[in-house]
């Protein structure tokens, strides 16, 4: 049983040349998996659940932490001002 996608996915066949697109739940041949580079589109499997103890959605890949955001350069003014 190969990989199953967790959303839509526009792609070109690389042997065909031919665009595609490949809903959730479908699970492309090993050829189209290649391709698809996206973590995001994939479905997570039961092995990465166990890994991180099944919590969240992996949705946030490249997010920022809350300690990570930039610090203000200057304060707003408010309308009273």
């Amino acid at each position: 049983m190969g990989r199953r996608l967790a959303t839509s996915v526009h792609v070109r066949h690389p042997e065909t040349n031919e665009w595609l697109i490949l809903q959730p739940g479908d699970e492309p041949d090993e050829a189209l998996a290649e391709v698809i580079t996206h973590p995001s589109a994939w479905e997570r499997d039961a092995d990465e659940d166990s890994e991180d103890g099944g919590e969240g959605d992996g949705g946030d890949v490249g997010a920022k932490a809350d300690g990570d955001a930039k610090p203000r350069s200057r304060a707003r003014k408010t309308a009273d001002e």
